[in-house]
């Protein structure tokens, strides 16, 4: 609208001067030709007065002989002078006989005897015989008497018009700027002319010359470059009546176009400013239509984020509210697989079991990255230097890909250091790698590096700033094409075939790395591989004393009792087996308050292993609180399938264990129980 507010105008004004252009031609050809009929009039009047005149001197001398009107010259020189006095267009009158020798004049009494006019067109003109009327051209005075050039009028007996007549008059109506008259012979002549008459007439082959010479009688046209003045005009010309001369009129072209934008001028006085104000008003609804865009942009944008809220919401909400039981069962099925390895030792035996711990194990994770993806898993946060930590994972990461596949891990900075769930991260960097293992069936190259980068202004990535570091995953393979990679981060989004992916790889990534503080972007080129750059707060922080892994190193105490405290019986039966084959004697509670009604009657507990959700009114992380302020010494040991508490149990420097866990991951949780006061950094097992 903007655009139109001001090219419509512009074209508007243009068709405007255009019409008015030629509007200003079309007046200026009126003129010339009112012009023209003006001095048609006029010129046509003066030359039939001087006929009239002429024809009055012949009745004078109508019957006399040359002697007789030379022995009568005084009294017919009195007689012609008073005709001419009569007539201001006529200069003098002059009576010639057949020899040039003039008889009678009106200008003089007595003529020289040296006075011939046969050398003079006007007379040379009559001798062959009777010539009508006969325009001479532009004369010098030879006469005492005659001071201004003049032309002549000749028929038998001539007579001598001054062109200032006509040129006086021709300035009179001629005071409009530009304006050009002018009395032309037939050959080019100039007889009169204003503003000024020129010594040469037309050249032959000029414009005007060559209309006249075709016996055209009137003509308007423009002349681009007069040959007198060098001045374009649009001229007119009109022959007079009877007589073999023309009469000119014409008009600068400067002066119809300077008339042509002074209109124009005048539009724009009005025209300019309501443009202007038009494009201001549409400039002001630009502003707030942008404005109205823009707030409605950052609605849609807040519907989708609350969209995705609410959707991260229900995942989290139906993950979490199955990821306990579902845990437990998994619990169930993997400790009895333990046990029942000791008894069946088959081949056949041992693959059926080896299936079911395959299925344990994708279930776990199922949990797992939905959880992450919900952003609900439990993150136990550790500052990791990824200058050393990286290299360390290119084993593992390695042993994930074919031979076909080089991997290169580069950490460009000294200090990159993050403070994030090491599990966690190590399980992104293992997704990435799978996918890109699958993307690349012909083999190919992975590369993993790390720097460390500031995002501020454009650099912003979803509103990110500050210092970061960026992992960056870049793979060779078939890369993803761009309908797809607005959803490879969606849960269960998956272009695998059937059975080859459950479609939360990626999305346990995004949500690790939002969870985490930073985000995860992609971009990816059909042929040329893809790229996922995950962007983790970096932090100042020194990574943990190693006093946790000496601790965690050390040889376990296999001796003393723990108390079991779990709701599920089968899941206390499968914890109580655990126990037993680490050397620990056990007993079993189904709350906590059981539990501290054992602990207060029997003071040889050794070690405490509760479940966080129980039923009762008391959980497990309030009954940890109890033991604590009971009983200071006594070690406890957390595990829960899924519980919002944990988070706290962990912030609250308790070890927690996550379900399903086996007999290796129970003895490193009960070494971080043991020394819980040593490393009072909270840490998570399992």
């Amino acid at each position: 609208m903007m655009v139109a507010s001001v090219v419509l105008p512009l074209v508007l004004f243009a068709f405007a001067g255009w019409l008015n252009y030629r509007h200003e031609y079309a007046v200026a050809d009126d003129r010339i030709e009112r012009s023209l009929d003006i001095l048609h009039e006029h010129t046509l009047k003066v030359f039939q007065t001087v006929e009239r005149a002429m024809a009055e001197v012949n009745e004078i001398v109508r019957g006399m002989s040359d002697d007789d009107m030379r022995s009568d010259q005084s009294h017919l020189h009195e007689r012609v002078k008073r005709i001419v006095d009569a007539l201001p267009e006529v200069q003098a009158i002059f009576l010639i006989n057949r020899d040039g020798r003039p008889l009678v004049s009106s200008r003089l009494t007595q003529i020289p005897a040296d006075f011939d006019s046969r050398e003079r067109s006007f007379f040379a003109a009559q001798t062959a015989g009777d010539a009508g009327t006969y325009v001479s051209e532009i004369l010098t005075p030879r006469l005492t008497g005659l001071s201004t050039p003049f032309f002549v009028l000749s028929r038998r007996r001539p007579s001598a018009m001054v062109p200032q007549y006509f040129e006086e008059f021709y300035a009179l109506i001629g005071r409009s700027p530009g304006s050009l008259y002018a009395l032309l012979r037939a050959d080019g002549r100039f007889l009169a002319r204003y503003p000024e008459r020129p010594d040469q007439g037309l050249q032959p082959g000029s414009a005007l010359h060559t209309t006249i010479a075709q016996g055209r009688g009137r003509s308007i046209q423009t002349i681009r470059r007069s040959q007198i003045d060098a001045v374009e005009r649009r001229v007119g010309h009109r022959k007079l009546e009877g007589f073999p001369v023309y009469v000119v009129a014409g008009i600068d072209s400067s002066a119809i176009r300077g008339e042509w934008m002074a209109t124009m001028a005048s539009h724009l006085v009005f025209g300019l400013p309501a443009t202007l104000f038009l494009f201001l008003i549409i400039g002001v609804a630009l502003r707030r239509t942008r404005r109205l865009h823009a707030e409605a942009e950052r609605r849609e944008a807040a519907e989708a984020a609350l969209r995705q809220a609410q959707r991260l919401e229900a995942i989290g909400q139906l993950t979490g509210g199955v990821a306990h039981d579902f845990n437990n069962l998994l619990m169930i099925v993997s400790g009895s697989v333990q046990r029942l390895r000791r008894d069946l030792t088959s081949e056949k035996h041992t693959r059926l079991l080896d299936m079911i711990t395959n299925a344990t194990n994708r279930g776990e994770s199922l949990t797992r990255q939905l959880l992450a993806f919900s952003r609900r898993q439990m993150l136990t946060p550790a500052v990791i230097d990824l200058t050393e930590r990286l290299p360390e994972l290119k084993d593992m990461l390695s042993r994930s890909l074919r031979d076909d596949i080089t991997i290169e891990v580069v950490v460009s900075d000294p200090s990159c250091s993050v403070k994030v769930d090491p599990s966690e991260l190590e399980l992104a960097l293992l997704n990435l790698a799978v996918n890109a293992r699958d993307a690349m069936p012909n083999g190919g190259a992975l590369s993993i590096t790390a720097k460390s980068v500031v995002l501020k202004g454009k650099a912003a990535e979803e509103g990110l700033s500050g210092e970061f570091v960026a992992i960056r995953v870049a793979d060779t393979g078939s890369g993803i094409p761009a309908d797809i990679l607005p959803h490879v981060f969606e849960p269960f989004f998956t272009t695998k075939e059937v059975g080859k992916g459950t479609g939360l790889g990626l999305s346990q990534v995004y949500g690790f790395a939002k969870q985490s503080g930073g985000t995860a972007t992609i971009t990816s080129t059909v042929g040329r591989g893809t790229v996922i750059t995950l962007y983790l707060p970096r932090t100042q922080e020194l990574p943990a004393p190693s006093i946790a892994r000496i601790e965690a190193e050390a040889a376990p105490q296999r001796a003393g009792t723990v108390l079991v405290v779990e709701d599920s019986p089968e899941v206390a039966e499968v914890a109580t087996a655990y126990f037993q084959q680490l050397g620990y004697m056990v007993k079993q509670v189904a709350n906590a308050h059981e539990a501290l009604e054992l602990l207060a009657n029997d003071p040889k507990i050794n070690l405490i292993f509760s479940d966080i959700l129980m039923p009762g009114g008391m959980n497990g992380l309030e009954l940890g609180h109890a033991i604590r302020r009971l009983y200071p010494a006594l070690p406890v040991l957390l595990a829960t399938g899924y519980s919002d508490s944990a988070r706290d149990a962990v912030q609250q420097g308790f070890v927690v264990l996550h379900k399903p866990f086996e007999l290796a991951g129970l003895e490193q949780a009960l070494r971080e129980a043991r020394t819980w006061k040593v490393e009072p950094a909270p840490r998570m097992a399992g």
